[in-house]
């Protein structure tokens, strides 16, 4: 059973709950997926195991002093999955319903997202069981560096490298990279991604998870003979992924007609302003709540809302078996990681809605993760434009790579994407070898 709490939109202030959860192990849900992948390509039963199992897990006490001064200890995790194709990759979170299992299939989807996108990384994922907004700057300082000392071992450019997540920022990744280089005894610009550009971060990082989900959503519109300038759009989520979607998206000619956060959501038929919601948001604490330019409605509204795409980008377990009947949108850009279940998707399949999996649809910001790992390892870097030429040419060519196997195999895009993907981890795998 999950051992998640409440949804984020439970614990928001909408009068109606979230969605009914289909109450999935996240884990288990990504090895549903993954065993239909592996039947498809036979995978041996030894590289089933092998390509399933994380291959290591660090669970660790981090003791805080709180401004208080009362000492507090909280739990973080690292999970690395898979390192076959090169250091492992992932983001770290910070959330008080962060758990290991959460951690395990994040880490797990991080394996198969690299592989889909052609990124030299393997999967990995961390997590710190806490509430960063009731936390000061300095307790989350202390937390961030006593979280990466315990891990010291474990984190390195050419090992493991921790990026943003949700609830953590650049300024978290600056932290991490500090503390990582005064245990090293020299600065160690390649240990993070996602960091400041004043500390080696990359141009067009902040933007590029959101940008990967505009270029798939036009690549998706184009495959199925959809114009942008028809076509409207609801927007779960609008935090960074969100709301840069949203504007770029807008920007293509897309009308956004509905958007929310964690406070609330909003609906106009006309479309909604996206620059309006995005200083609003800015302006009153990153929240969309008593925004004036469209209608509130709830969470599940704007789910089932009558749009051509819907893109969640919030949390996991938002698209379950009970609203999935009732989705009108034609096409479903994953901007969150996880946010179908497994039983949803089985119904999204039937009534022949396009899904565009997380490990393609968000693939942008590991995508230019690498491009500043690549970066700060050379020590040159390159222009905005350069970044989002090379982010959009990856993104293209793995959409149509794995809508041509998920053809190929006559199953859906999510299916297809985790053949492509495997089918890469296991021939690498095969190539190396077992080292006993």
């Amino acid at each position: 059973m999950s051992q998640f709490k409440r949804s984020v939109y439970e614990r928001s202030i909408y009068k109606e709950p979230g969605p009914i959860r289909d109450s999935e192990n996240p884990f288990e849900a990504m090895v549903e997926r993954f065993d239909v992948a592996a039947k498809i390509l036979q995978l041996d039963s030894g590289f089933y195991e092998y390509l399933v199992t994380p291959s290591r897990i660090h669970i660790t006490a981090i003791p805080v002093m709180m401004d208080s001064g009362q000492m507090r200890v909280f739990q973080g995790f690292r999970v690395i999955h898979n390192e076959i194709l090169g250091p492992s990759k992932g983001g770290i979170r910070y959330a008080e319903d962060v758990n290991l299992e959460e951690v395990k299939a994040l880490a797990a989807w991080m394996t198969w997202k690299c592989a889909v996108v052609n990124v030299p990384f393997g999967g990995a994922k961390g997590g710190v069981v806490c509430n960063p907004r009731e936390m000061s700057p300095g307790e989350l300082e202390r937390l961030t560096r006593r979280y990466t000392a315990n891990l010291i071992d474990v984190f390195g450019p050419e090992k493991d490298i921790p990026a943003p997540d949700m609830n953590t920022n650049e300024q978290i990744m600056a932290w991490i990279l500090d503390t990582y280089s005064m245990h090293a005894k020299r600065t160690e610009t390649a240990v993070v991604t996602g960091k400041p550009i004043l500390l080696g971060g990359s141009r067009g990082r902040r933007e590029a998870t959101g940008r990967g989900v505009m270029t798939v959503t036009l690549a998706a519109m184009e495959r199925l003979g959809m114009r942008p300038s028809q076509c409207t759009v609801a927007i779960q989520g609008f935090g960074n992924v969100g709301s840069i979607a949203a504007q770029l998206l807008e920007e293509q000619g897309c009308r956004i007609v509905a958007i929310s956060d964690v406070s609330s959501g909003y609906f106009n038929a006309e479309g909604i302003d996206v620059g309006a919601a995005v200083e609003y948001s800015a302006a009153h604490g990153n929240s969309l709540e008593g925004f004036p330019g469209a209608e509130p409605i709830t969470n599940e509204e704007l789910i089932t809302a009558d749009v051509d795409v819907l893109v969640p980008a919030a949390k996991e377990d938002q698209i379950t078996r009970h609203n999935a009947p009732d989705i009108k949108a034609k096409i479903i850009a994953e901007g969150a990681n996880g946010p179908t279940t497994p039983r949803a998707d089985d119904i999204l399949n039937e009534r022949g809605v396009l899904v565009i999996p997380d490990i393609l649809a968000n693939a942008g910001g590991v995508t230019v993760s690498y491009f500043e790992w690549v970066q700060d390892r050379q020590g040159y870097f390159w222009t905005t434009d350069r970044v989002n030429r090379r982010l959009d040419r990856m993104m293209r060519t793995a959409f149509d790579s794995v809508f041509d196997v998920a053809s190929r195999h006559d199953v859906s895009l999510r299916i297809g994407a985790y053949v492509y993907a495997i089918e890469k981890v296991a021939g690498a795998l095969r190539l190396r070898g077992i080292y006993a």
